[in-house]
């Protein structure tokens, strides 16, 4: 845990993939517990293997399913990995579509954002490295890092004054100036 406000930066564009299941009729389990298992092997050979891409996994629970966001380098590798044959991917979606299509036991999802280089913000308060603070650095949120507005590269001042930042050091409200921030563009893509 970091005490103070923190935001996160990644170079250059890169790709938020939403993506989990839900379980839809709870007695079929032979269903759906290999849906659920299938993505374990898949995180693993993804972790071990950085040249595929995924740049951070952090999963979530919610009401009847499980779900993981996860930030990839680009599209090109995520796709790249659901799609080739020698990758975890591919085999468990063939399971899938042969063995429960459309039967309606259990629910898959997934949303894809392209994020241009710069166009996002974030802040995390006396949290762990999180989200996409674990997929690129960690820094203070001070100076032009304080508030929503200035992440995004705009003007604006503090609704409410900022509690002190024990993780921030003078030397940062120099040296994160020199890092570029626009708004945000989000550009959905879904491919079933």
């Amino acid at each position: 845990m970091f005490p103070g406000r923190f935001s996160a930066h990644i170079e250059g564009p890169f790709v938020v993939f939403l993506i989990g299941m839900r379980v839809n009729r709870l007695w079929a389990v032979h269903k759906w517990l290999p849906v659920a298992r299938a993505m374990g092997p898949m995180l693993t050979q993804l972790m071990s293997r950085k040249e595929l891409g995924l740049l951070h996994a952090q999963p979530f629970l919610y009401w009847r399913g499980i779900g993981l966001v996860q930030y990839w380098r680009s599209f090109e590798q995520l796709e790249r990995f659901a799609r080739d044959p020698a990758l975890a991917h591919l085999e468990p979606w063939r399971r899938f579509n042969r063995e429960v299509g459309a039967d309606g036991s259990v629910g898959i999802w997934h949303e894809t954002f392209l994020v241009e280089a710069g166009r996002y913000e974030s802040v995390y308060g006396n949290m762990p490295r999180f989200g996409l603070a674990r997929a690129g650095s960690h820094l203070p949120a001070v100076a032009s890092r304080e508030t929503a507005k200035r992440r995004l590269g705009l003007q604006g001042e503090p609704a409410v004054p900022s509690y002190a930042n024990p993780g921030a050091r003078a030397s940062d409200a120099s040296a994160e100036r020199a890092v570029p921030l626009r708004a945000p563009t989000l550009r959905g893509h879904h491919d079933p």
